[in-house]
């Protein structure tokens, strides 16, 4: 002990001291939080020693203080945001699988409300090992059993240690290009940067890319387009005759399941099944029901699959697009095309704040006319989760606003209650029973999929009673995963699956989300061709009538005999109908989708042919950054359509806006309301929401804050 405190008591020592703590922690993270795949001795001794050089490169400004009070003020505070950092990337990484970038940490205070509970959820016992030394070392400062060096550490030897630090992160970048050639002008993962150079490094890194895409920003120029235009012209899929236009007029209702993955559908729980109402759906004759389509999401999750949706263009490969940039781009959007083209009026239900992932902004540049957020519903204490009003409350409350929307009008309603972590109180779930793992979250995705599926039933019986349903399309889709990674070998038996032989593979055909298109009479049935989210516009709008030939879509008609059944993940990983592939750096491992086996030697040309889809589909990704990261679509303009202005949409007092046009147009109000002789279907609304039992006001009541001056 005595050697420590003549130790400690240098200033040297102290900064040494506090390098070697967050060496330490960085290493446990490592091993025990973060997959970090190291496959050779090289890899494994560059991930014990990065962290090293650039610890001491931060913690070394502190040096260059020469009060001591300065100085381990400074020290501190550096070393309590490394800390912050590696714990953050902890946290994010149990629920994305990933590290934290700039666009993130530029993005967190736009996200922020909801993530706090959600990342208590990610918390784990043993967290206790990343913050007992602060603990420890408050305690000892308190008590003055630390010495404080009083002597100023010489400026020159500061940087001596300065350059030293500077020097271990050129070596590390030395050995790691030794093991990993090209790893910062190649790679396309981020676990490779941090593998090979660590937490501070990468975000460096990061910082540099961010720059970089700023400035093309501002250098773009109308013929960057012209690539992405020859990619869409060249893989266009023309529409399928038997469907084209078999919707056109109709209401379009979107659907979006929160967190909904595919291998809900016809499972059970204790003989009882979890999902009885969309069970039903999915096998209905009047449904096109897709059982290979994947989640293309990245890190933007939900916004990504939104991104998607309105657009058939990706989300970024890091963080989301509507936050980082969104807010300022330019976009041809399903409200606006549809607005434009056959005077559909669109609006969004979402029982979060409007501001969350800036969609408040981002659905105006989208075209949409309303947006009708958390103020719009009432809020009471048990009528939330942590991201918003329960999904029964939510269709519910919606009601009133709905059958005031002129008609043929498109719609999405963004559910809530299966999102991560999954709770519901006791009176919301009925009698279904969880399943018994020794894994919460996985028990608790069960019961919440469950109060989702009696949510939605609640609503269709609505749209059957209010006369909605026979003018209408629904489509209902899974916007991303729900059970992360870490979660699947405790779900594997609930599949019927052995949880030691779990493989990659299995992981990714978990990727299924659900994509259902419903509506009467529509010549349905289980489709078995592969696709993902980034299809689905063009296949609605095929579905409405309208052909997408001239707009900049990635994605292509799932019912279109050309459609391209190929589906890239945004971590390029990639499935195809007979294989699915890990895409590591341009290596392809290849398993075969009927075994699950993987192709040890595969037979040449079914190397060269998965070579050209993996550089086909990488193609695709990068066009859509490029489009999106240097907001191209500002430079053209696809014929009959007008560039949306976002100053023309005011989504305050709407429900006085909709009253408003409602008067002004008379007997030619084309609203629900207006049909059914102007008056109300909330009436026909039935919920078992317990919140709505002693509140049934709610239902039709409108926010005093929303209503404007007419009720």
């Amino acid at each position: 002990m005595s050697k420590l405190k003549r130790f400690l008591s240098q200033r040297l020592g102290w900064i040494t001291f506090l390098v070697l703590l967050i060496w330490l922690k960085t290493v446990i993270a490592y091993y025990c939080d973060f997959n970090m795949g190291a496959v050779d001795p090289m890899q494994h001794i560059l991930m014990v020693l990065n962290p090293l050089a650039s610890s001491l490169l931060i913690l070394s400004i502190a040096l260059y203080f020469k009060k001591t009070t300065s100085m381990y003020l400074v020290s501190s505070v550096l070393y309590l945001l490394e800390t912050i950092l590696l714990y953050s990337n902890i946290l994010y990484y149990r629920e994305f699988n990933d590290f934290i970038s700039i666009s993130t940490i530029i993005d967190v205070g736009k996200v922020a409300k909801g993530l706090g509970s959600s990342a208590i959820a990610m918390t784990s016992p043993h967290d206790v090992i990343y913050w007992l030394d602060l603990i420890i070392l408050v305690g000892l400062f308190g008590c003055k059993k630390i010495p404080l060096a009083q002597k100023p550490f010489n400026r020159l030897w500061a940087l001596g240690i300065t350059s030293l630090a500077i020097m271990g992160i050129a070596a590390n970048i030395f050995l790691a290009e030794l093991n990993r050639p090209q790893l910062l002008v190649r790679t396309f993962d981020r676990t490779y940067i941090v593998k090979y150079l660590g937490l501070n490094s990468f975000l460096a890194y990061d910082g540099i890319k961010t720059a970089q895409s700023n400035n093309l920003r501002s250098n773009a120029q109308g013929t960057n387009m012209d690539p992405v235009l020859d990619y869409v012209h060249q893989h266009y899929a023309a529409p399928n005759p038997q469907f084209y236009g078999v919707a056109k007029g109709k209401n379009v209702i979107i659907l979006h399941l929160e967190s909904f993955q595919q291998f809900l559908i016809d499972s059970k729980v204790k003989d009882q099944e979890v999902t009885p109402f969309l069970n039903s759906l999915y096998h209905d004759s009047n449904t096109l029901a897709f059982e290979n389509f994947f989640h293309e999401v990245g890190q933007g999750k939900t916004s990504d699959a939104e991104t998607m949706l309105e657009t058939s263009l990706f989300g970024l490969p890091e963080g989301s697009f509507f936050t980082n940039l969104g807010t300022n781009n330019t976009f041809q959007a399903a409200p606006a095309i549809l607005e434009q083209q056959q005077g559909y009026t669109s609006a969004v239900f979402h029982g979060n704040i409007g501001s969350f992932w800036s969609r408040d902004t981002v659905y105006k540049n989208m075209g949409y006319n309303y947006f009708f957020d958390q103020k719009y519903f009432h809020q009471t204490a048990d009528s939330n989760t942590y991201w918003g009003s329960k999904d029964k409350i939510l269709f519910a409350e919606s009601i009133k606003y709905l059958e005031q929307l002129q008609q043929p009008f498109y719609t999405k309603f963004l559910t809530v209650t299966n999102h991560n972590p999954y709770q519901l109180a006791a009176n919301d779930l009925d009698d279904f029973p969880k399943p018994e793992t020794n894994n919460t979250m996985v028990n608790n995705y069960f019961s919440t999929a469950h109060y989702l599926d009696a949510a939605v039933k609640e609503f269709f019986d609505y749209l059957k009673a209010s006369g909605l349903y026979n003018n209408s399309i629904v489509i209902l889709y899974g916007d991303h995963f729900g059970l992360n990674e870490g979660d699947e070998k405790a779900l594997a038996p609930l599949l019927d699956r052995d949880p030691n032989t779990w493989t990659t593979f299995d992981h990714l055909q978990l990727q299924r989300v659900p994509f259902m298109i419903h509506m009467p009479n529509l010549k349905g049935g289980i489709q078995k061709q592969y696709g993902g989210e980034i299809d689905v516009l063009p296949t609605i709008m095929h579905l409405l009538g309208i052909n997408t030939k001239n707009y900049i879509y990635l994605g292509t008609d799932l019912l279109s005999p050309q459609h391209d059944p190929n589906v890239i993940f945004r971590n390029r990983n990639f499935i195809t109908p007979k294989y699915s592939v890990l895409n590591s750096n341009n290596h392809l491992t290849i398993y075969q989708n009927s075994t699950g086996e993987v192709l040890t030697n595969p037979k040449p040309q079914v190397q060269k042919q998965l070579t050209q889809v993996a550089q086909q589909k990488n193609q695709e990704l990068e066009l859509s950054d490029l489009v999106n990261k240097t907001n191209l679509l500002r430079f053209y303009t696809p014929p009959h359509f007008t560039p949306v202005n976002p100053k023309n949409y005011n989504y305050q007092n709407q429900f006085q806006q909709l009253l408003q046009i409602r008067d002004e147009l008379g007997g030619k109000s084309t609203s629900l309301y207006s049909r059914n002789n102007n008056k109300t279907t909330t009436n026909l609304y039935k919920t078992t929401a317990p919140e709505l039992q002693d509140n049934a006001d709610f239902i039709y009541e409108v926010p005093a804050a929303t209503a404007g001056n007419k009720k």
